[in-house]
Parts: C-alpha cells; sequence; structure tokens
C-alpha cells in the first residue's frame, strides 16, 4: 500500500531521478515536473499529497507554482533552495509553504522532512476524531479553531488556514496567557526535526495577524517584546 503521492519539480534531472530513488523506498509514489507549468499541470491531474518545490524553475518559477497552488489547495510543500538565503526561506513562507530545505541536501533528510510534513498535516483517523473531538477544538469570542477539521472560523466564517498556521494559533489558544519563546514555539509546533530558524515563527504570526487583528477586543495574538508571543485573553 502507498504512503501518498509526492509531486517532485526541479529542472535538474539527476536531482529527480535521486529523490525519485529514496522516497520510493520509503513506499511513496513519485510524480516528476521539470519546469513550473509542468508542475501545474501535474498538480491538478495527480492530485499529489505533498508537493517538492524547487524555487528557481523555467516557465515559472516557484514561487510562482506556489502561488497558483495555494489559490485552491492546502496540499503541504516543501520548498527546495540552492540559495539557503533568509529572503528565499521567508518569501516561500508567506506564500504558504510548509517547510523548505537548502541544497546540497542529504536524501536522508529529505525523507524525514516528507514523513514530518506529512504527520502534521495529515488527518486523524474516524476512530481517533471521535476519541479526541472535544481536545481538539477552542472557542473564544467570534473565533473557533477546530484541529480535527483543520477549521479556522472567524466571526462565523470560514478562513483558508493553511496547516501549520492552524497549528501555531491553536497551541497559543491553547495555552492563554502563556508566553512562548520563538525556539519553544519552534520545538513544540514544528518538532525536533524541524531544522528551521526563530524567523519562522515571525512568518506565520504576521499572516495569522492578517487573518485575526481587529476580530475582538477580548483576545489578541500579542508580542512580548524580547521573549516571544501568546494568545492573551482579556476580561
Amino acid at each position: 500500500m502507498s504512503m501518498g503521492k509526492i509531486l517532485v519539480v526541479d529542472d535538474d534531472i539527476n536531482i529527480c531521478e535521486l529523490l525519485r530513488l529514496y522516497i520510493e523506498k520509503e513506499g511513496f509514489d513519485v510524480v516528476i515536473a521539470n519546469d513550473g507549468g509542468q508542475a501545474i499541470t501535474k498538480f491538478k491531474t495527480e492530485k499529489p499529497d505533498l508537493v517538492m518545490l524547487d524555487i528557481m524553475l523555467p516557465v515559472f518559477d516557484g514561487w510562482t507554482v506556489c502561488r497558483e497552488i495555494r489559490k485552491t489547495s492546502q496540499c503541504p510543500i516543501i520548498m527546495l533552495t540552492a540559495k539557503g538565503e533568509v529572503f528565499d526561506k521567508v518569501l516561500g513562507l508567506e506564500l504558504g509553504a510548509d517547510d523548505y530545505i537548502v541544497k546540497p541536501f542529504e536524501t536522508k533528510e529529505v525523507v524525514a522532512r516528507i514523513k514530518a510534513v506529512l504527520r502534521r498535516t495529515s488527518g486523524m483517523t474516524e476512530t481517533e476524531t471521535k476519541t479526541e473531538s472535544k481536545l481538539k477544538e477552542v472557542r473564544y469570542d467570534r473565533l473557533v479553531i477546530n484541529m480535527t477539521n483543520y477549521e479556522l472560523r472567524v466571526d462565523g466564517r470560514q478562513i483558508d488556514t493553511p496547516p501549520k498556521e492552524m497549528e501555531l494559533i491553536y497551541h497559543l489558544a491553547s495555552n492563554p496567557n502563556r508566553v512562548f519563546t520563538r525556539d519553544q514555539l519552534l520545538d513544540e509546533v514544528w518538532g525536533f526535526d524541524y531544522y528551521g530558524d526563530s524567523r519562522t515563527v515571525d512568518v506565520h504570526i504576521k499572516r495569522l495577524r492578517e487573518k485575526l487583528e481587529g476580530i475582538s477586543d477580548k483576545w489578541e495574538l500579542k508580542t512580548v517584546w524580547g521573549v516571544g508571543y501568546k494568545f492573551e485573553t482579556k476580561k
């Protein structure tokens, strides 16, 4: 039985075949695209469970492909970048990527990242859903965060929210008024197998604020300067 379908997008054929070899060995099906145009087409036709997306591509670059995917889907995306620059990483995260890997990479790391992202974004089984449903939702004034269905509702309206933003706001809102450092959030939300930096947290907080700021005067996603962030409730 397949572990899922991975769309690998890179214009380097050798990298694609290397990734195919190692990813298929772990039980996944792999689909290859060598440019941004193919990536968008194959995403629509193949409906993958996760996309590994290079930034520097012919036809459309990775950022454009990421934007197109995010118009219709919250499918997990891992960006591949040869530069390793903060700008590339941050832009990818702002566009909705769930993780990034810097070239050159170790194939074992790639497989570990794929499994980690799929664990974080996969739905619960029916039995787990029935057992845990009451524990996977928090409610505040005009705000409902339901992690069983990965739904964020603001003033009764469902807001499209990437999985990692959902997990971050749920973690903060489940611990009201507790201050978390960026490193704590990386560890507790992204997990020990995440190799990112603290700027990752800032990017996701910024995107959440765009969705939530000004909604209610009874709670606030607040910066604690020099420390980190908290979900502050007010009487």
